[in-house]
């Protein structure tokens, strides 16, 4: 298989949002079976398509794959002659050192591509809106989930889809992206649960503390598991003050974007507290119980009679 070939497998994964690395021979000491030049597809499980030499490289290849699968970052790294099992940083270079017989020393670029991040943004709501148009310009295409959603409002969202049914939001979208559950007062419930559906890489909810509580509560007294709603990120936001709109938008991906990057735990991410703006226009929805009509009664809750 040529390099023609092992790029043309590599597009492939991409485009069916496989993540997996492209490998590269650097330099090679003989002796080696492989050349300076040659590549690899390899997934966190096997080596795709491709060649970078035999038996003795293959572990820490694969080893190394999954690290740089994990954090998103590229390495560098030589196998050469050494006891079996060591591994050490010397600078920039990963060095493991492997007990073969055939001696030779091969340095290797490991290069994680991985599928691009995407945002779901549940809700049709003038923050959902913020979201929907700034998201796109740090690099996360958009896709809005909400019950009667008119397409001209999210203009610049790459997807509308006009239910915040969970099953027609898992029919139509693919698991592991990043969701927003925007929703503000209107339909919370179902767009959390919508929101559970999708098999996010992360949910982040933006409402107030005492809200979230509530709504989590009733998620897991319908049923959802105690794990995957305790999760969810709320409030949302990083505490910058934030009170238009616009403002809690970029609050929120701020947040996600550092979860994107893996600068914080997305589960430790600090949350902001519900913005006080000096307009009541400009305010989120209440967090009152009382705008809450589409919570159902909870044995236990302030509203379970």
């Amino acid at each position: 298989m040529n390099s023609l070939d092992v790029l043309a497998h590599a597009q492939r994964l991409q485009q069916q949002g496989e993540p997996f690395c492209l490998v590269s021979v650097l330099r090679v000491q003989a002796p080696a079976s492989a050349r300076p030049g040659d590549k690899a597809v390899v997934s966190a499980q096997r080596i795709e398509a491709g060649w970078i030499g035999g038996g003795c490289a293959q572990p820490a290849v694969l080893r190394t794959v999954k690290q740089a699968l994990a954090d998103g970052r590229s390495r560098l790294i030589r196998i050469t002659p050494s006891e079996e099992g060591t591994e050490r940083e010397l600078q920039d270079v990963l060095e493991f050192g492997m007990a073969c017989h055939s001696g030779g020393t091969l340095e290797l670029f490991v290069d994680p591509v991985l599928p691009r991040a995407r945002l779901v943004v549940v809700g049709d709501s003038p923050l959902a809106a913020a979201l929907a148009g700034l998201a796109p310009r740090v690099g996360l295409p958009v896709t809005v989930v909400a019950q009667g959603a008119d397409a001209a409002r999210f203009a610049d969202a790459e997807r509308v889809i006009a239910s915040d049914d969970a099953v027609d939001a898992v029919a139509q979208l693919a698991p592991g992206a990043f969701v927003v559950v925007a929703t503000q007062g209107r339909r919370d419930l179902q767009g959390l649960r919508a929101a559970l559906a999708l098999a996010a890489r992360q949910v982040f909810f933006v409402a107030s503390a005492r809200k979230a509580t509530v709504l989590k509560a009733a998620l897991m007294e319908a049923g959802h598991a105690r794990a995957e709603v305790e999760a969810i990120v709320a409030p949302a936001g990083e505490p910058i003050g934030a009170q238009t709109p616009e403002e809690i938008a970029l609050a929120v991906l701020a947040t996600v974007v550092a979860a994107r990057r893996g600068a914080v735990p997305p589960a430790a991410a600090v949350p902001a507290p519900t913005p006080v703006a000096a307009e009541p226009a400009a305010r989120p929805q209440p967090v009152a119980l009382a705008a809450l009509p589409d919570l159902p009664p909870a044995k236990g809750s302030c509203c379970g009679g």
